[in-house]
């Protein structure tokens, strides 16, 4: 399969080819596409379908997940933005639409990967989204011709072959190198979870902690996630220090959470401004540092002209405690309680980490001090 260029364009040839013995775990059915991680994306949402027994979705940016989530109830916060009525979308939209709303600003130009046969609802939303492709295993009558007419007919569209076993052994060639490993293929199982080191891990913290472990999987290391309700609310991918990464993820779980304040609900935009800069003028709304030019561009978007106050800190102190009941997910050992402090104030009740560091009692002592049920799995799932 020729790409239209490798990591950047200057990387002029570029191509996707199969192993020998091996097919090709994707066929393309329209576009072209460039190089991107697209195994990851449908890896993701197949593990994720396959352990649940629903329906899953992700919306992937480079090569990390923006959001993941499973089928499930969508509330107005999400749903309105879309023009849809929550209490009528199907179950694979509202994978994705949950998926998506996890960070719809980083979402801006997604992957969409999606772990069943695409309908014409949920085509009918992504011709409406600003999205780069798609990843599925298969496609309903007359989705293609709707995915086919997005982007001038370029929007990349793939099926997977959810029956394509990879290789035992993974290579990887890098600067005249060539790096080999066995596949990880460790089962993510409910086993993961039975060291259960302070408190009572409940069923609904239990599912979405082995979804975290299926997100983080794919996710670029050093990564952490928040979930709740079977859908992250924040990913921090990539980071260098872990309670960088903790910290990040947990702004974008606060930001998720005011979003849905009825402050922010009442924003009133003119018409005519785009749903994506509706969104993302709720978000830097939230995040309360705009510029003179941002605050002049804001105030011409609302109906009446003027910019309301900034939520102060007692109002986003008294929100934010409204938040509870979410679990958190590191890819690796949490090396000083910080992190534990830090996830308990975006509402976490529940942590799964695989344990090991040096200071892994004093983690243990935290999660106590704060009521928090710790999980060691044992298992850490780094990814690059």
């Amino acid at each position: 399969m020729d790409l239209r260029y490798g990591i950047n364009p200057q990387n002029t040839r570029a191509r996707i080819e199969p192993l020998p013995g091996t097919d090709l775990p994707l066929r393309l059915l329209n576009g072209r596409p460039s190089y991107v991680n697209l195994l990851d994306a449908w890896q993701l949402v197949g593990e994720a379908a396959a352990l649940f027994g629903r329906p899953a979705a992700a919306s992937f940016k480079h090569v990390s997940p923006a959001g993941a989530a499973l089928a499930g109830p969508v509330d107005r916060a999400a749903a309105e933005p879309y023009g849809l009525d929550p209490a009528a979308v199907g179950p694979l939209t509202s994978a994705y639409l949950r998926a998506r709303d996890a960070d719809p600003k980083s979402s801006y130009g997604d992957l969409v990967a999606v772990s069943h046969e695409v309908d014409l609802e949920l085509a009918d939303l992504l011709a409406r989204v600003v999205s780069d492709g798609i990843v599925a295993p298969g496609y309903a009558p007359g989705v293609l011709d709707v995915l086919a007419r997005k982007k001038n007919g370029r929007y990349l569209v793939l099926e997977a072959r959810p029956g394509c076993t990879p290789p035992a052994v993974e290579t990887r060639e890098v600067y005249g190198v060539r790096l080999v490993q066995d596949a990880d293929t460790a089962p993510l199982t409910a086993a993961l979870l039975a060291d259960v080191r302070t408190g009572t891990l409940t069923p609904a913290a239990a599912d979405d902690l082995l979804l975290g472990l299926a997100v983080l999987r794919r996710t670029q290391s050093n990564s952490v996630c928040y979930l709740r309700g079977g859908a992250a609310l924040g990913i921090g991918a990539g980071q260098q220090s872990r309670v960088d990464c903790t910290r990040l993820a947990g702004a974008k779980t606060d930001t998720w959470w005011l979003r849905r304040h009825p402050a922010v609900r009442a924003l009133d935009f003119r018409p005519g401004v785009r749903r994506q800069d509706r969104i993302n003028w709720q978000i830097r709304y939230l995040e309360g540092d705009l510029t003179p030019d941002e605050r002049a561009r804001f105030a011409a978007a609302l109906r009446d002209g003027d910019v309301p106050d900034e939520l102060g800190p007692d109002e986003r102190a008294r929100w934010a405690a409204e938040l509870d009941g979410v679990a958190f997910v590191s890819d690796g050992c949490l090396p000083f309680r910080d992190n534990v402090d830090h996830a308990r104030r975006h509402g976490v009740t529940a942590i799964a980490e695989p344990g090991g560091s040096l200071r892994s009692a004093e983690v243990e002592t935290a999660c106590a001090e704060h009521g928090i049920t710790l999980v060691r799995t044992g298992l850490r799932l780094f990814h690059h």
